[in-house]
């Protein structure tokens, strides 16, 4: 009798989405994690009918992540269970947004199962009158704009089809980075490129020679390149450390949209230097309490930059590069620390930094573990967080029929880096949110709690600036100077 064909389909992974695979350790696990708040109560029925008919549409999430000796794969689930990937739980107590955030913690800390599909969707049918989701992925799946993307396919907006991609179009051309995507074209270049430089190492900045001999592969990419490798490590605060295996998450009450964009508009720069700014203030009074002697000091944030055109915003994987982003935590002077961020944003924005780090991910994965371990040592010692900012739909979403009042997502932190910054637009709100190892920062809310008063100490020096008609006057000026940290 014939053997019936069993034969399991298998894709090849992208390198860069394997070296998100592959970055997995057990202190910093590679999830992207989300919450979305929900005014009414959602149903297990009526969240499993929406992954069903929407979120499995995407065929990906129906594959397992496999890595062998000879590279990683996807390969489609044969025993699929959506009962494992759809969970409901309960809060204890008066289950309100601190025991929220407990949960998200644990679950945040939890390994996802290696040997199925890598994401979770997690039930809280009693929240605040309504319910609440968690939302866990792999990030080897997909980066945070294409995630939202998903999330996005999964919710209803009460708006005719073609009134709702109008306006998914317009919200994806806001997105702060967009611009970087032209470069696109030459990025299988710069990825061969990258390989070469991460298997030289140090090298890259010891021996000029070898800029000179990669010259006609790219020589600003390999500047840039050399630039990162160059980069003096971050400096020693409580936010460095040996990391545990637990994470922390708090998110603070959302601002309004418009306040923050009259602040920007009359300080001469962007929404994401206005909240920037007001976290890195938020982190200099933090580190004060905690006793860090920080004057003149300054840490750099990693900050992922879309490159994907923006009209395959919902492929999935990972086409994003990093850049270094300096936040001046030892700047007492709200204004000033509002300027060197906005300053160093502006040269980012120019260089090809998110383009050079996007080779250098993919040559990492697939360089040899010793080289995966090392490139991924020195990169995170030249940080202290990741912070991520995404400017989401301007409107009402509903999921499963209910409304959408409140959201906040998490990106994984790499290597030895132990905290992560997120801000995320929607619906006329800026929410923020902290993701912390537990053993560095076992309070965020201590963070948390301090970035409204920092953001209203811009408020307040905008309204000066529109009183005084320019930023100048003796007043202001003794303002800034007496200017004390919360």
């Amino acid at each position: 009798m014939a053997k019936a064909s069993s034969k399991v389909r298998k894709e090849p992974m992208s390198r860069v989405d394997t070296a998100w695979l592959r970055m997995e350790r057990a202190t910093n696990l590679m999830m992207i994690t989300g919450v979305l708040m929900l005014e009414t109560p959602l149903g297990i029925r009526e969240l499993r009918k929406v992954i069903e008919q929407k979120f499995l549409s995407y065929p990906r999430f129906r594959q397992k992540a496999v890595d062998g000796p000879t590279g990683a794969f996807w390969q489609d689930d044969t025993d699929f269970d959506l009962d494992w990937h759809i969970r409901l739980t309960a809060l204890p107590g008066k289950g309100g947004k601190r025991e929220l955030e407990r949960l998200t913690s644990q679950l945040a800390s939890t390994p996802l199962d290696k040997s199925k599909p890598l994401w979770q969707f997690h039930l809280v049918e009693r929240f605040n009158g309504g319910s609440a989701l968690i939302a866990r992925i792999h990030h080897c799946y997909a980066d945070g704009i294409a995630l939202v993307q998903v999330l996005l396919s999964l919710t209803e907006m009460q708006l005719d089809d073609k009134r709702k991609a109008a306006l998914a179009k317009r919200w994806l051309k806001k997105e702060e980075h967009a611009p970087v995507a032209k470069r696109v074209g030459a990025i299988d270049r710069y990825m061969k490129l990258g390989n070469k430089v991460l298997e030289k190492g140090m090298d890259l900045y010891r021996d000029p020679t070898l800029a000179a001999v990669l010259a006609n592969e790219g020589v600003e990419i390999a500047r840039e390149i050399g630039h990162a490798l160059a980069l003096p490590d971050d400096p020693e605060t409580v936010l460095k450390g040996r990391l545990g295996v637990s994470k922390r998450v708090a998110w603070a009450e959302p601002l309004a949209l418009d306040e923050v964009k009259s602040v920007s508009k009359a300080l001469h720069c962007t929404v994401n230097d206005i909240l920037l700014a007001s976290a890195s203030g938020a982190l200099r009074s933090y580190l004060l309490e905690r006793g860090e002697s920080i004057d003149g000091v300054t840490i750099r944030a990693t900050v992922p930059v879309n490159l994907r055109p923006l009209e395959h915003a919902k492929q999935l994987g990972n086409h994003f590069g990093l850049v270094f982003l300096d936040l001046p935590v030892g700047e007492s002077n709200p204004m000033r620390r509002l300027e060197r961020v906005a300053d160093c944003m502006r040269v980012l924005r120019k260089s090809r930094q998110a383009v050079a780090t996007f080779g250098a991910l993919a040559a990492v994965g697939m360089a040899p573990e010793a080289v995966q371990a090392f490139a991924l040592e020195m990169f995170s010692r030249k940080a202290s967080a990741v912070a991520t900012n995404v400017p989401g739909p301007q409107m009402p979403l509903y999921f499963g029929g209910s409304r959408i009042s409140d959201l906040m997502f998490w990106v994984p932190q790499t290597g030895s880096i132990g905290l992560g910054i997120s801000i995320l637009s929607y619906n006329g709100q800026v929410h923020f949110g902290l993701i912390a190892d537990a053993r560095l920062m076992p309070d965020p809310d201590s963070v948390i709690r301090r970035f409204r008063p920092e953001f209203e100490k811009l408020l307040y020096l905008a309204l000066m600036a529109r009183w005084e008609g320019e930023f100048c006057s003796e007043a202001a000026e003794a303002l800034l100077e007496e200017s004390t940290d919360v």
